[in-house]
């Protein structure tokens, strides 16, 4: 299985327990990593045949910026959900960092993987 990735994917949201994070948007940082097998793309030279990373960070996008989770464990699983399910990727691994959520640490967070890596 081959990797396509999204690095450092820098997005608004309302996210958070307390009333003041519901007041206001707060950034993630979204590290993906996508299993595909790239071999008919790199045939053909097309981008049909491939996993398309900018349409995936576009509906990504989208998505976070309309979200308003209090969880960051349920933000990460519904962007691997619509990962797997709205692009058929078999697996997925997602870092998603929320800068600035403990001071003095650069970011908090949860790395979580989804499916199977063959």
């Amino acid at each position: 299985m081959d990797i396509v990735f999204l690095k450092e994917l820098r997005i608004d949201t309302v996210i958070g327990i307390y009333q003041w994070e519901r007041q206001i948007r707060q950034t993630v940082v979204l590290d993906i990593e996508m299993g595909t097998d790239i071999a008919r793309a790199a045939a053909t030279d097309h981008i049909n045949d491939t996993l398309n990373y900018k349409a995936v960070a576009k509906r990504l996008i989208q998505f976070v910026e309309q979200s308003e989770f209090q969880l960051v464990e349920t933000l990460a699983e519904e962007i691997c959900r619509v990962i797997r399910e709205e692009f058929s990727v078999p697996w997925v691994r997602l870092t998603l960092n929320k800068k600035g959520a403990v001071r003095g640490s650069d970011g908090v967070g949860i790395i979580i993987e989804r499916g199977d890596k063959d």
